[in-house]
């Protein structure tokens, strides 16, 4: 077997399978200066971007003050101002963060709270559709300047925002001893994206841009995200419409106990003890040890969104539930094999092979899953219900183990809640559900090749709708099927409706984007088991 150095996100994907209006021209009217770029003029003051073809592009735009000193663990600040000319030609620094997937980066900065601006470089005749991203990475990894928005500003006629928000630690610990007025504490990292949409409202306009219809849209945490803000007071009126890709509102977030909990155990753990001084120990770390103290998904301490009476006053899962959820469109849905990235990692972590198990930074075997090492996956996960699981998803000889466990979470994992969450959502609001399935969607171009087929895996929708460069190239089919995509999304941002009808129970019609052409189909829930794992609920 090949010796390839993994990085330690692949260990712990095993381990978790395991276990005021601007005054400003919008650029239409900002004419190119000499130096190939746009000048626009928000709130804050003038800011220079860059020209392409059929774009224009502002980044690097500090949206709220750095969260520094005594704003580290606060509410963020109105954005500085600036006399002159601001340079917005390249991105500012990711939110202090581990390496993460391979479109990620460490990152240690705290100076991070950014947004980048893409808009179509012709003229508008009335002001377009705005388009608020919120990248996903577990509320750990992630920075907005990965998604380029050029293939959606360009290919829809929309103006795009992507944002970055503080993450672990640094954007979610609750640890009573933080606590700001009414003792509420966590959460800065939704704060900082309620900023960034306040931002939208008031600088719309100047990049011609509508701040009357916004679409808040994110991927997986993102997705997370954008369920609590439609359960969020402080969220209200902000957007207008709502797109959730592999992740739902039927996932319910932390309780303010539990989010207690995890503050005080990684206040142990980075060496915060004294009752008395823990707010200025934790204060006194610098965001290395906080990121390194966190950890990894399955390998560190669960932060995350919490209720936390304020800024989440009640778990969104329960505002689904019960109606109380901002009125607007919504568009949700996942790909069809979410969790084959899991088991990519666990067979690259060498956790599945016989030798002994590496450490996070060594060399890994690549351990294709057995089938007994599947069967004993299964066992692990479901307990007394495995068996029943494993009745469900038998090994055959016309597909990889790999590719079974893969189902067995992409169903439990995702189908499932991200089904009865549409459902639930369907009799209060439009709502339009989707499956991308892309059997051969480009994988990334860096870390270790994978030895079964892929597939639709978590991620994969990602490059038809922005401009990356971590994954391989398009073939000629699949660059139609960007093409569809980015005209729906941008559609739905345009009107609040979709080019299919709208989920109903009486007929769970689900829109199929797939490398030969798009359909729609009924039978999402027979495919993926629903009744199955609703039954082991």
């Amino acid at each position: 077997m090949t010796r390839i150095p993994y990085p330690r996100w692949a260990v712990v994907l095993g381990a978790v399978a395991l276990l005021a209006p601007a005054m400003a021209v919008g650029p239409a009217a900002a004419t190119d200066d000499r130096r190939g770029a746009a000048v626009v003029r928000i709130d804050q003051g003038t800011v220079r971007g860059s020209v392409s073809a059929d774009h224009l592009s502002f980044q690097g735009i500090p949206y709220a003050r750095p969260p520094l000193g005594a704003l580290r663990w606060a509410a963020p600040q109105p954005g500085p101002v600036w006399a002159g000319v601001r340079d917005a030609t390249k991105p500012g620094a990711a939110c202090a963060q581990l390496q993460g997937l391979p479109m990620d980066r460490a990152a240690d900065s705290e100076d991070c709270l950014h947004l980048n601006v893409t808009t179509p470089r012709t003229a508008a005749r009335t002001p377009r559709p705005v388009m608020v991203w919120l990248h996903g990475g577990d509320f750990r990894f992630g920075r907005g300047d990965v998604y380029d928005g050029q293939r959606l500003a360009a290919g829809g006629d929309v103006v795009v925002v992507t944002v970055n928000y503080r993450l672990g630690a640094l954007g979610f610990l609750a640890h009573p001893a933080l606590a700001g007025p009414g003792g509420v504490t966590g959460n800065f990292g939704l704060q900082d994206q309620q900023a960034a949409l306040r931002w939208v409202r008031r600088n719309a306009a100047a990049f011609g841009g509508d701040p009357g219809n916004v679409t808040l849209f994110g991927q997986s945490a993102g997705a997370t995200s954008v369920c609590a803000h439609l359960a969020a007071p402080g969220s209200a009126g902000l957007f207008h419409r709502a797109i959730m890709q592999s992740n739902s509102c039927a996932n319910p977030v932390q309780t303010r106990v539990e989010a207690a909990r995890a503050a005080e155990e990684f206040a142990t753990n980075i060496g915060c003890v004294d009752p008395g001084t823990v707010a200025a120990c934790l204060r006194g770390r610098d965001p290395a040890q906080l990121v390194e103290t966190a950890g990894y998904p399955g390998a560190g301490v669960d932060l995350g969104p919490v209720v936390d009476g304020r800024t989440l006053p009640v778990d969104p899962a329960h505002a689904l539930a019960t109606g109380k959820l901002h009125q607007v469109s919504v568009l949700t849905g996942m790909n069809r094999d979410e969790s084959r990235l899991v088991v990519w990692g666990m067979e690259h972590s060498g956790l599945n092979c016989p030798e002994p198990q590496p450490q996070p930074g060594d060399e890994a075997e690549s351990c294709p899953l057995t089938d007994d090492q599947y069967r004993d996956q299964v066992r692990a996960m479901f307990g007394d219900r495995a068996e029943k699981v494993l009745a469900r998803y038998p090994r055959d000889d016309k597909r990889f183990a790999s590719e079974t466990l893969g189902a067995v979470l992409t169903d439990h994992d995702y189908a499932e809640p991200i089904y009865s969450a549409a459902l639930a959502f369907a009799p209060r609001v439009p709502t339009y559900l989707y499956e991308f399935a892309d059997d051969d969607a480009p994988f990334f171009t860096k870390g270790p090749e994978p030895t079964f087929p892929t597939g639709a895996y978590h991620c994969a929708e990602l490059p038809y709708l922005f401009t990356v460069d971590y994954a391989e190239a398009f073939t000629p089919a699949q660059q139609r099927l960007s093409d569809e995509m980015v005209r729906v999304w941008s559609d739905f941002a345009r009107t609040g409706r979709a080019s299919w009808p709208r989920l109903r129970g009486a007929a769970p019609y689900v829109r199929v984007f797939a490398g030969g052409g798009e359909s729609g189909t009924t039978g999402f829930a027979a495919a993926h088991s629903y009744d199955f794992w609703r039954s082991l609920r």
